[in-house]
């Protein structure tokens, strides 16, 4: 399997697009075809656990560089860290609405079931391709990212990690979770911007041939964890697969049956996963993309048009906090028909205009994929609330603004006629609730607290879900990362080379 940029040149193996993690022309890499999952080879997934039905998936992709015995061995690695028999349980909420639990991983939100794998794949990759230079993990996260990459890369021979994060653009238990990162590898630095700052400054670096070549001279190259790296997104397909499957094995569904997938979404990373897998052979209908008032990709769904030129908001789902989604890069360059000059023309349209547009025949082709919708906060309350009072399931404020527009997704198919329409919806839920614990128990309960410990005793009062050791234990973390940087990618490049010098942030002692 060969994967190529989305802006055109260049053809590289697998090992070496994680290595990369951007092409060279500061492309995306893509498979060069989409391998696709026969019915056969469903009915095997159906009788595997996890792990073996997630080894298979980035077999597709990897096994050709990697290996198959080596895929299996490290997926079943990386998920013996998450809680329960099941990393990715799926939970029945009505007649034909399920969520899909993605947050039992070690920082209790989705990206532990990519960054949990991750580093077995770079591991591989760096001896498959020959490099024994260091690896610096370089990411822009808007919350929970930088904490997975953090934990996932930890003390792992032969890397570094370092995270940009928006000053005041992240949860307090997200920020408690970076700045407290134990490791001998590890850097965290705030950024006195939004996530899209962060995001333009890592990419920015990634394309510095400046920057890059001082890292080369310390024996040090750029890689991402980022979804902008495939060995990032590829582990994300997976789920989407296994969530089918347990429909099917338990009966909900007959296979070849249709599901609709509703995910809320900020990069664009985690819906692209689902999209890929619906190349793959499964059977999805629909791809709900839910976004919060940040709504550059309702709109752009909505009228062909992605505009950033607009307001931007801190909402009670800062992880959606975003109005360039890198990931719908990679969906530009599919439904041009894969024209990576069209691709390259629009991202440049993008920075310097900051819009593009898309042919009527493209989004005739979205239009038949997709339904995009927004909840404001309000929306996304209610959605809790009611949720939470009907059903006693309490779901984090991402997940409220998906279970919103699901409510309008099916209503648009009500207006259609469709009001007996009975294919099942899987909600896709992203973070665990007491990530967001302040938040989450305004939302079922109107109480206002401002601390975020306060919110967790109540919110376990409220609901009886037991909280996360991991995020109760932050309460008595002294803080390890306290660097602010401007705005400005000289102040932040000097910050990464210093740390690749060796500076390494002391642990401090606890009190």
């Amino acid at each position: 399997m060969k994967f190529i940029s989305t802006r055109g040149g260049e053809k590289v193996t697998g090992a070496q697009a994680i290595v990369q993690g951007l092409a060279k022309n500061g492309g995306l890499f893509v498979p060069e075809k989409f391998p696709k999952i026969t019915s056969e080879e469903m009915d095997a997934m159906a009788e595997m656990t996890y792990p073996q039905r997630a080894a298979f998936v980035l077999g597709k992709y990897l096994a050709d560089d990697l290996g198959a015995d080596y895929l299996l061995e490290s997926c079943e690695k990386a998920y013996s860290t998450f809680t329960g028999n099941d990393p990715a349980p799926l939970v029945k909420i009505d007649k034909g609405l399920y969520i899909l639990e993605l947050f039992h991983g070690p920082t209790c939100a989705f990206k532990d079931m990519a960054l949990t794998v991750l580093p077995y794949l770079l591991k591989k990759s760096c001896e498959v391709t020959g490099i024994d230079d260091e690896i610096l993990i370089l990411a822009a996260t808007s919350g929970d990212t930088g904490k997975a990459a953090l934990e996932g890369f930890r003390d792992v021979k032969g890397t570094k990690v370092a995270v940009f994060y928006p000053d005041e653009g992240v949860a307090k238990m997200q920020r408690l979770q970076m700045c407290i990162q134990d490791g001998n590898n590890v850097f965290v630095a705030a950024v006195k911007g939004n996530f899209d700052d962060c995001q333009r400054a890592v990419k920015n670096l990634f394309a510095s041939e400046e920057f890059n070549v001082k890292l080369a001279e310390k024996k040090t190259r750029l890689s991402s964890a980022n979804s902008i790296n495939f060995g990032r997104l590829a582990p994300q397909i997976a789920y989407y697969f296994s969530a089918y499957l347990d429909m099917t094995t338990s009966g909900k569904i007959e296979m070849g049956d249709e599901v609709d997938f509703v995910v809320p979404t900020g990069n664009f990373g985690d819906i692209l996963a689902g999209w890929y897998a619906k190349q793959m052979g499964l059977p999805v209908r629909k791809l709900v993309c839910a976004s919060n008032r940040n709504k550059v990709l309702a709109d752009f769904f909505e009228k062909g048009v992605y505009d950033v030129k607009r307001n931007f908001f801190r909402t009670m789902s800062p992880s959606m906090d975003i109005l360039v989604s890198s990931n719908l890069e990679r969906l530009l360059f599919e439904i041009s028909g894969r024209n990576g000059k069209l691709t390259a023309q629009r991202m440049k349209q993008l920075a310097e205009n900051k819009e593009y547009s898309i042919t009527e025949e493209e989004k005739a082709v979205l239009d038949k994929e997709f339904f995009g919708g927004f909840a404001s906060e309000d929306d996304t309350i209610e959605a809790m609330y009611e949720t939470f009072e009907e059903y006693g399931y309490a779901m984090d404020t991402h997940t409220g603004v998906a279970l919103a527009v699901h409510a309008q997704y099916r209503k648009s198919l009500e207006k259609e006629g469709e009001k007996e329409d009975e294919v099942p919806s899987v909600v896709l839920s992203t973070a665990n609730p007491y990530k967001f614990p302040q938040d989450v128990l305004y939302a079922l309960s109107g109480n206002d607290v401002k601390d975020s410990f306060k919110g967790i005793k109540r919110l376990n009062l409220l609901t009886a879900m037991k909280p996360p050791k991991s995020l109760l234990d932050l309460r008595y973390r002294p803080l390890r990362f306290k660097t602010v940087v401007d705005n400005d990618l000289s102040k932040m490049a000097a910050e990464i080379l210093k740390f690749a010098d060796g500076h390494i942030v002391p642990v401090p002692d606890a009190d």
